[in-house]
């Protein structure tokens, strides 16, 4: 894993964080979405630092009981040292300690590492969406993770 700490996103991070999703997202999300979560009370965004350089930034939404993960993203020249699962471990403990009960969201089907990991954090597959995502039209799997609070 490589040596990081994760923090609440803030305004002066953006840019890095546009740059990750650019890097990741075939259709990113704008520098006026990420400005308005920000100021969105029911908005949570992290961000993965390696000592000062932003090299991942998930985000979620609370939803009455619910916490829905709106976005995860981790700089290429970063994936697969536990960066990504790092920032789902502290959204999830966040989320649990503001007491949601369950959590979902989307991910493209073609995305095999992201399902494997949420597999693992104890999500599991429950529909398609057919033609999704509007860049491509791929398909997303929807996931849940329910029994937050019983979640260690």
């Amino acid at each position: 894993m490589a040596k990081h700490r994760v923090a609440p996103m803030a305004a002066e991070d953006i840019p890095a964080v546009l740059e990750i999703e650019s890097k990741s997202n075939p259709a990113p999300w704008s520098e006026n979405s990420f400005r308005s979560e920000l100021t969105n009370s029911q908005a949570h965004y992290l961000v993965a630092k390696v000592g000062e350089r932003i090299v991942g930034f998930c985000g979620c939404w609370d939803v009455i009981d619910e916490v829905h993960v709106t976005n995860i993203a981790v700089d290429p020249e970063f994936r697969r040292h536990g960066i990504g699962r790092s920032l789902m471990e502290n959204m999830l403990a966040d989320a649990k300690s503001r007491g949601m009960r369950c959590s979902t969201l989307e991910v493209r089907s073609g995305n095999l590492g992201a399902i494997a990991l949420y597999e693992q954090l104890g999500y599991s597959r429950c529909a398609i969406r057919k033609a999704y995502y509007p860049n491509n039209r791929e398909d997303a799997v929807v996931m849940w993770l329910y029994n937050l609070q019983d979640q260690t």
